[in-house]
């Protein structure tokens, strides 16, 4: 696939982050945070706790459930060598992440591999850990050293995910720079997290409490929850100067039948919270578009491919009929749910179907994030961007957040 589009410069989404404007701890409360506004080219300052009242009348609200995971491990081998293994996705991607962390007794995961010289190939390493009063002995294998993939195996009946919860670590983004503290073991979790996967939060749901979840029907919207595994390439700089070339990383996304006619029922403003959920709706439109073309879905499982919605057509497609086609196709398959992979890029250029707003913290330079952002509210990011600094924001993961409407 080729994609048709112009070259768009990653220059034009640079701009001076001092450290001082990143934000390395949460506020003290999560509705605390202060939000920006930037309406029709207009921006105006609030708090998170104004979100509900700021949003336009029966916004349906999107949210990710997905919940991350300890996917960082140490280990140690009788040399004294550490080994460090940073958890991507596993291996089968058309299963549902979180049913993976049910395994029991082996997974297979691709991995970043930290210090790999030191592990040869067909090398075994082993490690002990206590769950409970029980010592469980777990081994780790190469599966294919060229490419990441490992194999994990233990001698008990425990879940990967009480095995993972034993030795491995939340990994806090790279900039961030320091060590994982007690409290980010509760703030770098969204309060509705669920569903077993991501490697990074979706950053701008850290925002939400309780009190405002429970305000939503009152004050007069809709939610609904989608769940996209947040993976490691949500951090990586854009290195190629043309933002088309950018190697797109790919994160499972997950949508049940009911969140589907959710959408299809709402008559109102569609709001993703953050750029997890927005990617995830425009990858499930396009996955009823690849349907309507008769395309066939290969056997390993669907990958969206970043080009597929930039190819040229003959028909467009609407919303209703996309939507439609993903639900006839798993009830004419007797499946439940869509699972599937995407690598799209957003960028300028691109049309949005499944978003009048979002809500979304402030992002890297030269990031697909900020790219995304510029989908959304074009050449109007810098004003709001110089103005989020001005006004003393925080940014990044840990930061404060805007509410972008649309251009």
């Amino acid at each position: 696939m080729k994609l048709e589009l112009a070259p768009l410069s990653i220059q034009a989404f640079d701009y001076h982050l001092p450290e001082s404007s990143i934000a390395l701890h949460p506020s003290p409360s999560r509705d605390a945070s202060r939000l920006l506004v930037s309406q029709n080219g207009q921006i105006s300052h609030h708090h998170f706790y104004d979100i509900l009242d700021v949003l336009p009348k029966n916004s349906l609200l999107v949210f990710n459930n997905t919940r991350v995971i300890p996917a960082r491990i140490h280990l140690q081998k009788s040399t004294g060598a550490t080994i460090e293994l940073f958890l991507l996705k596993p291996l089968a991607s058309q299963i549902a992440t979180q049913l993976t962390m049910e395994s029991q007794h082996e997974v297979e995961w691709e991995c970043l591999v930290g210090n790999k010289k030191r592990w040869k190939d067909g090398e075994i390493l082993r490690h002990e850990l206590l769950i409970g009063d029980e010592e469980i002995q777990l081994a780790l294998h190469w599966i294919d050293r060229e490419k990441n993939w490992v194999k994990i195996t233990w001698n008990s009946t425990h879940l990967f995910a009480e095995i993972l919860n034993a030795f491995g670590q939340i990994p806090l983004p790279p900039y961030l720079g320091r060590d994982l503290d007690e409290e980010d073991q509760e703030r770098y979790q969204t309060i509705f997290s669920k569903e077993l996967g991501a490697v990074a939060a979706p950053t701008a749901s850290l925002h939400f409490t309780q009190a405002l979840l429970d305000q939503i029907p009152t004050k007069g919207h809709q939610s609904t929850f989608i769940t996209l595994h947040v993976g490691a390439g949500t951090f990586l700089p854009v290195k190629e100067e043309n933002v088309a070339n950018h190697p797109m990383h790919r994160e499972q996304l997950i949508f049940s039948i009911p969140m589907m006619e959710a959408i299809l029922k709402h008559e109102g403003p569609i709001v993703p919270v953050g750029t997890t959920a927005l990617r995830a709706l425009e990858s499930l439109y396009w996955s009823g578009v690849y349907l309507l073309e008769e395309r066939e879905i290969p056997s390993e499982g669907f990958v969206l491919a970043k080009e597929f919605a930039y190819l040229p057509r003959a028909e467009s497609y609407s919303v209703k009929e996309s939507l439609e086609k993903v639900i006839a196709y798993l009830q004419g398959h007797g499946q439940d749910q869509w699972i599937a992979e995407t690598e799209l890029l957003i960028m300028p250029g691109y049309t949005l179907h499944l978003c009048d707003a979002l809500i979304t913290n402030f992002h890297q330079p030269k990031s697909t994030l900020l790219v995304l952002v510029a989908a959304l509210i074009g050449d109007h990011w810098k004003e709001v961007y110089a103005e989020a600094q001005e006004q003393g924001y925080r940014f990044l993961s840990y930061g404060d957040t805007s509410l972008l409407f649309k251009q």
